[in-house]
């Protein structure tokens, strides 16, 4: 087994859900510190490594948080399972073997931040955020998956609507609405706005998507009531706050609160490093294309404010995210890691 793989293997079956990273930190800064990098923890909770002494500053921000599962971390016919093998340690440790690999090489000429950011499952992205505010990279790399021959320009933006709605009970064979009918109603009430917003739209990307998360109902014999959550995926030109003040006028009565919202965000294909993946993954035997992603990731966070050349990259098939059969190809960690070395080596 490689020292890359090891490596892998270790992070995933360390646990780090959202708010509780500091162990899978430690094992990413000790990893990186073994080298002669620079490593800490920084007063977010990420793991930090800076290597190269020369050249552009590039920042390759994955995340080192995963949402909850236990998926038993083991090999099985070239695939490595384990939650956050595609979610995002996979990506993550491509990093930091991508740079020791330009590093052997004698190819690396830039300058590189390497971070394990924590809570990205979170709608906080803690530190996401004090990355954004920390450095101004002239380059950007996010680590989330894409394959090994794909890139990923852009992703939605997002809105969670947490909707509380409380009557006084009434029996259920009376003319009174039960609170969890009311819920239904507004539920309706923003499919249908969303669904007017999409009329002539006909990528995914540009259509406002909404998810009904939780609901929970309850009543004490007084009083009843209903508990909601709604996620919204925003394309590009919907402002969360706008949309925000839009269902808090729909919500009529019930009480409606917001978190996590972020605008959607895009970069350009026209840029040194899409080309430098370009080159690299035709370099290694690849058909390269982009894509933009239907979900939010910490490219919505540090894009808006560092205005450099970036995208998202990483092995693995986003489809497994957060599922129980999550899992990566060997080979294909081992090919991305390749790839993103060839790509530090471009940027001079």
């Amino acid at each position: 087994m490689n020292d890359a793989l090891h490596f892998l293997i270790h992070l995933l079956r360390t646990p780090s859900l959202s708010g509780q990273e500091e162990a899978a930190a430690r094992v990413m800064v000790d990893q990186m510190a073994s080298f002669g990098w620079e490593a800490f923890i920084d007063e977010s909770g990420s793991a930090v490594g800076h290597a190269g002494t020369e050249g552009p500053l590039v920042v390759l921000l994955g995340h080192i948080d995963t949402v909850p599962g236990d998926i038993p971390v083991r090999i099985e016919d070239g695939k490595l399972y384990g939650r956050g093998a595609v979610d995002a340690k996979g990506p993550l440790a491509t990093f930091v073997w991508a740079a020791r690999q330009a590093e052997l090489a004698g190819t690396l000429r830039c300058r590189l931040v390497i971070i394990g950011a924590t809570e990205e499952e979170a709608a906080s992205s803690r530190g996401a955020h004090a990355a954004r505010d920390r450095y101004r990279p002239d380059f950007c790399v996010i680590g989330e998956p894409s394959g090994w021959d794909r890139i990923t320009l852009g992703y939605k933006g997002r809105l969670l609507v947490h909707y509380r709605y409380q009557q006084s009970a009434a029996h259920s064979a009376g003319e009174q609405r039960a609170a969890p009918e009311q819920m239904v109603d507004f539920w309706q009430t923003v499919v249908q706005h969303c669904q007017t917003v999409n009329a002539g739209r006909e990528r995914l990307f540009d259509q406002l998507i909404p998810s009904l998360r939780r609901v929970h109902s309850e009543s004490d014999g007084m009083n009843e009531w209903v508990e909601a959550t709604i996620g919204l995926r925003l394309p590009p030109g919907i402002d969360p706050h706008i949309l925000a003040e839009t269902l808090r006028a729909l919500a009529g009565p019930a009480e409606v609160t917001f978190e996590g919202a972020c605008p959607a965000f895009q970069s350009s294909r026209a840029t040194p490093l899409a080309s430098a993946f370009l080159r690299a993954i035709r370099r290694h035997g690849g058909q390269p294309a982009f894509l933009h992603k239907t979900g939010t990731a910490d490219m919505n966070v540090v894009g808006p404010v560092w205005q450099c050349p970036i995208v998202a990259y990483g092995p693995g098939d986003s489809r497994l995210d957060h599922t129980p059969t999550e899992h990566v190809e060997v080979a294909e960690y081992e090919r991305a890691i390749a790839v993103l070395a060839d790509v530090l080596a471009q940027l001079r």
